[in-house]
């Protein structure tokens, strides 16, 4: 009798161990592309979701749901060939993004071969601050600046420091003259109109084998612009635009003139004659914390989907 139970505890340990086997080996692996792609890092405005001191429902909501944040606008271009990647705008999340970039690629590389800034503007910048010898000490890291941005940074602390001891090099950016990355990549800024008081601000055009992408997360109104979105829309494959504010009103008490971001709601009137797979090709970013897009099956995001318009994603990738 006791053989035989000693017999059965055994066969049921086999299989069970066998059970459990069977289960990791069949577990999905996240696959990293083969070829170059964009990484959404973030999709929020320059103060990230939840914004300080806001006491609203929109925020806190996300305090009560920490699952619910969304760090602040800023993308990666990665070729998993050569094991190089690129950030777009170096955010106040830079720390969590770079964790988030590192666990995408798995990468032996810790920090990014190169930063492109736009502009000036807190949320776009201020996380080079992570590169000096208070956090991570870095070497020479290239990071790509048009020249009033470069200047800003040379004559200003902190940020001169990081120049001085060679945390950073400076890397001279010329609006509408392309960059080569290398034999796959292509980056070109481009000027467009906002808020100026330290640097210029741009976007940029990426290309890739076969695929392009514009980046354009602070823009003032569209019709500011001495070119057209709606044909740039035509070119590319991926357009990731500016859509801080979804309907004008949404900061009740302030002038929303003083920040002339194209609205959402303007933006899509203005793309209502692209066909529906040109429509497919944008990607709204860069969101205020009181955007409804935010909130996942708000009546804005239905309304976005409905016409046809993409919403980038945090962990989104491009390909």
């Amino acid at each position: 009798m006791k053989q035989r139970a000693l017999t059965f505890f055994t066969v049921l340990f086999v299989l069970t161990s066998c059970s459990v086997e069977v289960k990791k080996e069949t577990i999905p692996q996240k696959a990293e592309p083969e070829t170059p792609y964009v990484y959404v890092l973030g999709t929020a405005q320059d103060a990230g979701y939840p914004q300080a001191n806001c006491e609203k429902s929109c925020c806190q909501r996300v305090y009560k749901d920490p699952s619910l944040e969304v760090y602040t606008s800023s993308i990666a271009l990665v070729d998993p060939i050569s094991e190089e990647h690129w950030i777009f705008d170096a955010t106040p999340n830079f720390r969590e993004q770079l964790k988030l970039l590192n666990d995408q690629t798995a990468s032996p590389k810790k920090l990014p071969d190169g930063i492109f800034l736009t502009h000036a503007h807190i949320g776009h910048y201020t996380g080079l601050m992570h590169l000096g010898r208070e956090v991570i000490g870095a070497s020479e890291v290239p990071v790509y600046a048009m020249p009033r941005m470069m200047n800003f940074l040379e004559t200003n602390g902190p940020w001169s420091q990081l120049v001085t001891l060679q945390n950073i090099v400076l890397k001279h950016m010329k609006a509408d003259v392309a960059m080569q990355l290398n034999e796959r990549i292509i980056v070109t800024p481009f000027l467009v109109p906002h808020r100026d008081e330290y640097s210029e601000t741009v976007g940029f055009k990426i290309q890739i084998p076969g695929k392009s992408f514009v980046f354009i997360p602070d823009i003032n109104k569209w019709h500011d612009w001495d070119r057209s979105i709606v044909e740039l829309i035509k070119e590319v494959d991926y357009a990731l635009v500016d859509a801080t504010f979804y309907a004008d009103g949404e900061i009740p008490g302030r002038a929303m003139s003083e920040i002339p971001h194209p609205f959402v709601e303007e933006s899509m009137n203005l793309f209502e004659n692209l066909t529906s797979e040109e429509k497919s090709r944008v990607h709204f970013i860069h969101l205020n914390h009181t955007n409804p897009l935010l909130i996942e099956g708000s009546e804005a995001q239905i309304q976005v989907k409905h016409s046809g318009f993409n919403l980038a994603k945090q962990g989104m990738v491009l390909k």
